[in-house]
């Protein structure tokens, strides 16, 4: 019944124009608001979506690491175990360093990873490749593949590059002093493609035989930095961590993508929040409209309030009214801002109606991807919101006394 009679107040014609013009305003900020929160946040979704994508090119489901130090030792019982896991797709075994690249007077800091050749198969660096053929060689004839970054510092079209570059790569020594000869690796690699994921990979790493990997660090047959895993079902992943974790015991560090990447999660998860709560600040000023409009309403329904009163209606039900009131200034504003960023968001997706300014980006569009947690998530703070404007007007009608008789 209270609904009723809020709807005959929202929709009837307001004795003071003002009333209609803050009411309409508080909506349309209800809107606006609404229809901002769900596009940045469905943007956020987007761009969250493409940037896991590229991680997960170049991260494996599970990741087995040393807790401590560098390397871990990875014995043939443990791999034989790790191939009886039904949830396991395939393994690369992993060796990386940092090495000192030289082409000539162009060098450059890399991440040089040692890989056996199931890492095209655990990886998508293989179908990511900008030029050349996956080929890292072998022991005695390694090949190099750079990220694109990488191959641009050095000056050199990595498919085409007819010199051998220079490599040096620090050994593990027990003495404080360095000696040149005994705790630094000196070879020639020639290199073989060059791959394009993401600018944090492009940059820095680069790819080639485990093998001549461990010859130049002097490493032991089961000596390894890492055992880089992938999973049938990446949706299981943490079923197949915790299988992982029970065969190579306490002593290793077993990490799922996220673990692998929790720095750059949280900072996505921090600044997604951060901008909700920037653009909640226009269903604030929704709020403040909309206080205002009930105000002036209860002033306005006076006599209303006072017939109430005397047909009996309790100040519960006074106060409901007007709390129905404001919900219903909600209800109108959010569904409409809704189904607007709804009818945008599909545009876009359907369209790329708004392009990604510069040339650079993988994509050259905003991303979209639109959750049902996002509508759930802003639906409930507009309800929130106009619940809290709502109840000191409310409330105001109910402690209130009128009489019919006028002044």
């Amino acid at each position: 019944m209270h609904f009723l009679f809020a709807w005959r107040y929202f929709k009837s014609k307001k004795s003071t124009n003002a009333i209609n013009i803050i009411a309409w305003t508080s909506i349309a900020a209800m809107i606006i608001g609404t229809m901002a929160l769900i596009l940045v946040l469905s943007v956020f979704n987007g761009f969250e979506g493409l940037v896991k994508s590229l991680y997960s090119t170049f991260y494996t489901d599970i990741k087995v690491s040393a807790s401590a130090g560098k390397s871990i030792i990875v014995s043939p019982e443990q791999l034989q175990k790790l191939k009886g896991l039904s949830s396991v797709k395939n393994f690369s075994l992993v060796v990386e360093e940092k090495a000192l690249v030289q082409n000539g007077e162009n060098q450059s800091v890399i991440y040089l990873k040692g890989v056996d050749e199931n890492y095209r198969y655990v990886t998508g660096v293989a179908d990511n490749l900008w030029n050349g053929e996956y080929d890292i060689g072998d022991e005695e004839v390694p090949k190099l593949i750079l990220g694109v970054g990488v191959e641009g510092a050095l000056g050199i079209v990595a498919d085409r590059n007819i010199f051998s570059l220079k490599i040096y790569l620090p050994r593990k020594s027990s003495s404080e002093q360095i000696n040149p000869l005994e705790d630094i690796s000196n070879d020639t690699i020639r290199t073989s493609a060059a791959f394009q994921i993401q600018q944090d990979f492009d940059n820095k790493y680069g790819i080639t035989n485990i093998d001549f990997m461990k010859k130049s660090l002097k490493l032991g047959e089961n000596d390894f930095t890492a055992v880089e895993i992938s999973a049938k079902d990446p949706t299981e992943s943490k079923e197949l961590q915790k299988a992982v974790q029970q065969i190579f015991g306490e002593g290793y560090l077993v990490q799922d993508k996220y673990q692998q990447n929790q720095s750059l999660y949280s900072v996505m998860n921090t600044e997604r929040w951060v901008i909700y709560g920037v653009l909640c600040l226009i269903l604030v000023v929704a709020a403040f409209n909309m206080i205002g409009a009930l105000t002036m309403l209860v002033l306005e329904k006076q006599k209303d309030i006072s017939v109430l009163n005397a047909l009996g209606a309790n100040r519960s039900f006074v106060q409901r009214v007007f709390l129905s009131e404001g919900m219903l200034l909600a209800l109108v504003g959010g569904g409409i801002g809704m189904l607007l960023a709804l009818l945008i968001a599909w545009l876009q997706i359907k369209y790329h109606l708004i392009p990604l300014a510069g040339g650079s980006f993988l994509i050259d569009y905003f991303p979209v991807k639109l959750r049902l947690m996002d509508f759930i998530l802003v639906g409930s703070t507009v309800f929130v919101i106009a619940l809290i404007a709502s109840w000191l007007p409310s409330r105001k009608a109910a402690t209130q006394d009128f009489s019919l008789r006028s002044e």
